[in-house]
């Protein structure tokens, strides 16, 4: 009889981890508030109000601006910072691609670095050999909720007088050197998609403690309004991009618990990193001391030596059939992506071709080892997993060991 599910063996788990996304009657509570108001929309709603006022607290940021999701922040971001036409912005080629296109929609380039494989991190030292005379901005991706270098990351910028973005998409909570995220550079960008360790289904933020930038954003996200004038006075080109007052309330529930659930995704983070530690092959990402991360993905790396082996994807597949929801990861660097290699930009090829750039960008040439690597290695676990008991977190490691023990049914 075979052992592994994958082959029709008892898997080691059945019953569904944390169930995702998660709500209790404080969600249903505050929506009901917001549909009995009547007051549906952000300019005349109480929710989002209330929200940004935690969300900055939260944060320990002087400014939040919630808006409809997380690629829209990284938009108005780059506005705020002024990226514009014959701007480059450096960003890291291990990354989801809004942060690299939310660069091209504000007809600037994106410039890609390689990362640390010890972090999955923008790496410092590729970002400073990418700056050239173009550079307005580096925007570093706290991946998987673990923050990037940001000492180095800001000491650079200070240097070269550039203004630094943080896409802290996945990091809501997350500390570098005690200070979270988002607060650190000129400005950073959250989103509650539904995958997020807070989620309202699609939205974001904007966090920043530059009253100037704020400014720029609160116009910016609201159809180029400014405030203090009439409601049909427009100073900017821009949207409208505001949150609904339904998705706010449930941000506001969301946020309630997130201080509980981030001590809790940590604990059982630094437990499974015990276990996995353990496992010939496997090698989990454990972060420097100076790193506080949110764990909105547990990150580990497999060498298939270890598994007699076994591809990666066929590796996934055994875990899955166990009832572990590992997932492979990107399945190659950003560069790689079709838009990239095939040059799927704007009609005329803007803004590579425009008159304040002249400057030939080619990403089929790109190859950075560390981001290869990580894609040929990294395995994720999602933020839900880290939320049941100790017991949830043993089984991980439980199914990790019977797939490498009966790695030749696969």
């Amino acid at each position: 009889m075979p052992k592994l599910a994958i082959k029709g063996g008892a898997p080691v788990r059945e019953k569904p981890f944390t169930t995702w996304p998660l709500y209790d009657e404080r969600e249903k509570e505050l929506l009901l508030e917001a549909l009995e108001s009547r007051e549906w929309g952000r300019m005349n709603g109480k929710m989002n109000d209330t929200f940004e006022e935690k969300f900055s607290q939260f944060q320990r940021v002087k400014h939040t601006t919630a808006v409809c999701n997380g690629t829209v922040a990284l938009r108005i971001a780059l506005f705020a910072a002024g990226v514009g036409p014959g701007d480059e912005v450096i960003l890291p080629s291990y990354t989801f691609v809004a942060t690299a296109t939310s660069v091209i929609e504000a007809n600037a380039i994106p410039i890609m670095a390689d990362i640390e494989i010890d972090t999955f991190n923008i790496d410092p030292e590729s970002v400073e050999q990418l700056i050239t005379d173009r550079t307005k901005a580096i925007m570093p991706v706290h991946f998987g909720g673990a923050p990037a270098d940001m000492d180095r990351i800001r000491e650079i910028a200070r240097r070269h007088n550039l203004v630094v973005i943080e896409d802290a998409a996945q990091a809501q909570g997350s500390e570098w050197q005690g200070t979270r995220v988002g607060a650190i550079g000129d400005v950073g960008t959250f989103s509650f998609q539904l995958s997020k360790n807070m989620t309202s289904g699609e939205g974001g933020a904007l966090v920043t403690g530059d009253n100037n930038m704020h400014e720029k954003i609160r116009s910016f996200y609201n159809c180029g309004r400014k405030p203090g004038h009439p409601w049909y006075f427009h100073f900017e080109i821009s949207s409208n991009l505001r949150l609904s007052e339904f998705q706010a309330a449930v941000l506001i529930a969301q946020l309630e618990r997130e201080e509980e659930n981030l001590a809790k995704r940590i604990e059982n983070a630094k437990y499974l990193d015990e276990l996995l530690s353990k496992i010939e092959g496997i090698e989990p990402i454990i972060y420097p001391e100076q790193v506080k991360s949110s764990y909105y993905l547990y990150i580990f790396k497999y060498d298939k030596g270890g598994f007699g082996d076994l591809s990666k994807e066929r590796f996934v597949e055994a875990l899955n059939a166990e009832g572990i929801p590992v997932m492979p990861g990107y399945p190659f660097p950003l560069y790689r992506q079709p838009l990239f290699v095939e040059g799927r930009y704007w009609q005329k090829n803007c803004p590579f071709s425009c008159q304040f750039y002249g400057r030939d960008v080619d990403y089929s040439k790109i190859y950075h080892p560390k981001a290869e690597q990580a894609c040929e290695m990294g395995l994720w676990l999602p933020n839900f997993v880290l939320l049941g008991e100790r017991k949830d977190v043993e089984d991980v490691a439980e199914a990790i060991l019977k797939v490498q023990r009966f790695f030749g049914e696969v």
